[in-house]
């Protein structure tokens, strides 16, 4: 059974899986919103939302040493890979996915910090029905989803945090809003958090 996670929460991922975990995909859905048409009224659907779903690694010193985003699908040692750019939101489930073998992620990576920007500058009072949810890639059993839809003048957010807290993975529901085209706007927001 799925945790609903709230704001600040942290869950132990292999306890919720109900054991040992190798591989997990971090998914990232979202629709457009629907316009409020004249005078507020009727509508339809807006224009399309080209959300972002990156993560960027970090080590003890809480440095960041690789990111996986749009712009670079794979992490250099291979353990995390990004499935591709959705530009528009459209169709059910999860629009953006990255997958995480937590078996190859090198011992000298702490943390994993999965965020979300509006590339093309749209704040998220355009997206709705927004969430991120972490999947146990070798069942498809979603683990834990966590609503991203404050809907609101942010164009980014810091989602959540998968770390190592003695010798298991975590996860840690952020939810901190930001603003920024790219992972790389968020990082003054994201060292507070590691």
């Amino acid at each position: 059974m799925s945790v609903n996670l709230q704001k600040g929460q942290k869950i132990s991922l292999e306890k919720e899986a109900g054991g040992a975990l190798s591989r997990v995909t971090m998914g990232l859905g979202w629709d457009v919103a629907k316009s409020k048409g004249f005078f507020g009224f009727g509508g339809g659907k807006g224009e399309a939302v080209d959300l972002d779903a990156s993560v960027v690694l970090f080590d003890e010193s809480n440095r960041p040493v690789d990111v996986v985003w749009f712009r670079q699908l794979k992490s250099r040692d291979g353990s995390i890979t990004h499935t591709g750019d959705n530009r528009t939101g459209a169709g059910d489930g999860d629009d953006e996915q990255i997958v995480v073998d937590l078996n190859a992620v090198p011992p000298s990576v702490k943390s994993l910090v999965f965020t979300v920007n509006s590339f093309t500058g749209q704040n998220f009072s355009t997206v709705a029905n927004a969430f991120c949810r972490i999947i146990n890639a070798g069942n498809q059993q979603e683990i834990a989803r966590y609503d991203l839809s404050v809907q609101g003048t942010h164009t980014a957010q810091i989602m959540a945090k998968l770390y190592r807290h003695n010798g298991e993975w975590k996860m840690h529901a952020i939810g901190e809003n930001g603003s920024g085209r790219t992972f790389d706007d968020l990082m003054p927001q994201i060292v507070p958090h590691l």
